[in-house]
């Protein structure tokens, strides 16, 4: 708590400890993190055909259903928005624009298991 190079606040920390805690519960339960979160979008990468950055959501009701889950497991400081942002990052959402070189490139592509 003392070191002003890490994260000081104590709800972060003990969140950091359980959110590991689950994430162990949730490996012993499906076998893998990955499993259990792949199952929300069927395996497969949600395609989205976004024409401009105001159509890109901040949230859905898949990372809203996901980040319910997770919060039900023990998860913490987990809202949708911020899993909707995981699920960008991670490669189960292709918010790519239509318009977007890349989009087409990752469209035919699953990351799952890689």
């Amino acid at each position: 708590m003392g070191d002003a190079g890490i994260v000081r606040n104590r709800l972060k920390i003990e969140a950091a400890i359980g959110n590991a805690r689950a994430f162990l519960a949730v490996k012993r339960e499906f076998g893998s993190f990955d499993a259990y979160l792949w199952r929300f979008v069927g395996g497969r990468t949600l395609q989205s055909r976004r024409r401009s950055m105001r159509d890109v959501p901040a949230r859905t009701e898949v990372s809203d259903a996901l980040a319910k889950d997770l919060k039900q497991r023990g998860f913490r400081f987990v809202g949708s928005t911020i899993v909707y942002a995981f699920m960008q990052a991670v490669g189960m959402v292709n918010d790519h624009l239509v318009t977007c070189y890349r989009r087409a490139q990752l469209a035919g592509a699953t990351l799952r298991g890689k």
